[in-house]
């Protein structure tokens, strides 16, 4: 892997085993800066290990992580400087119940910044304005729809204006138009907000019309990483399978329905 100016984070050789079961077996990648990366992947691939790895949640057995060209891990500074330049959406949004929707967005400023209580809050409505939000800053997440809530989580995400964000299956148990609807606000806000954005998913079609550059991981290692169009065209075994089930169960099903005897 050729690491340019340009990565705000390179991947190699990291690993991760649990209980004897290699989850990761060796991952190599780079993410361009200011770009929308999707890592896609069938369930058990290994995505969300990848992306604990990175925000720090698990630790790696082997590995580099590189942040801005710095190696994440070899002293509590290079740690730190990480979380005060990223965040992570989590897959259930994370949000804490007993706080209003303005205390859920204030609290990333409150726990890594030394801005006043004045400065904090406008801030942290400011967030909740791009996120067209601000008019429930006093409702708590459980009066919110499931895509407010999602919503608040990415304003408190972007609150402290970082330069990396990462999504840990954003759209999980979503029906297909608030899909649609999780990924255009991920593309909206990357573009107005200017962070580098980083979602593993196992939603084909959306992370295709959505994404700058996607890779593919399978058993613990990137099999494929190009443009959306270089994955729609490849004929690599383990892109087409993926790509392709859903085309593969409408013949299955067609078959099953056709007129002719199944074999038996």
């Amino acid at each position: 892997m050729h690491t340019e100016p340009s990565d705000i984070l390179t991947i190699s050789g990291l690993k991760k085993n649990f209980g004897g079961r290699e989850v990761l077996t060796g991952i190599e990648l780079a993410v361009p800066r200011g770009m929308i990366f999707t890592v896609l992947g069938p369930s058990g691939a290994g995505k969300s290990v990848l992306l604990k790895c990175l925000a720090g949640i698990i630790t790696p057995d082997a590995g580099v992580i590189m942040f801005d060209g710095s190696a994440l891990g070899e002293n509590d500074f290079s740690r730190r400087d990480f979380r005060k330049r990223s965040a992570v959406l989590f897959q259930g949004n994370a949000l804490f119940d007993s706080l209003t929707a303005l205390e859920n967005v204030s609290l990333p400023l409150e726990q890594t910044t030394q801005l006043d209580k004045d400065e904090i809050r406008a801030r942290s409505l400011d967030s909740l304005r791009q996120l067209e939000m601000e008019d429930f800053r006093h409702h708590h997440p459980g009066e919110l729809s499931g895509g407010m809530q999602k919503r608040l989580a990415l304003a408190r995400a972007i609150v402290t204006q970082p330069e990396l964000v990462l999504f840990d299956e954003p759209t999980a148990g979503l029906d297909p138009l608030r899909r649609n609807a999780v990924f255009a606000m991920i593309a909206k806000y990357q573009r107005l907000a200017r962070f580098t954005a980083l979602i593993v998913t196992h939603d084909v079609p959306e992370a295709i019309v959505a994404s700058d550059r996607v890779a593919l991981l399978e058993n613990g290692q990137i099999r494929f990483e190009g443009t959306p169009a270089d994955f729609t065209s490849s004929s690599h075994p383990v892109v087409s399978m993926f790509r392709d089930s859903e085309a593969a169960l409408r013949s299955t099903i067609l078959s099953i329905r056709s007129p002719e005897p199944l074999p038996s």
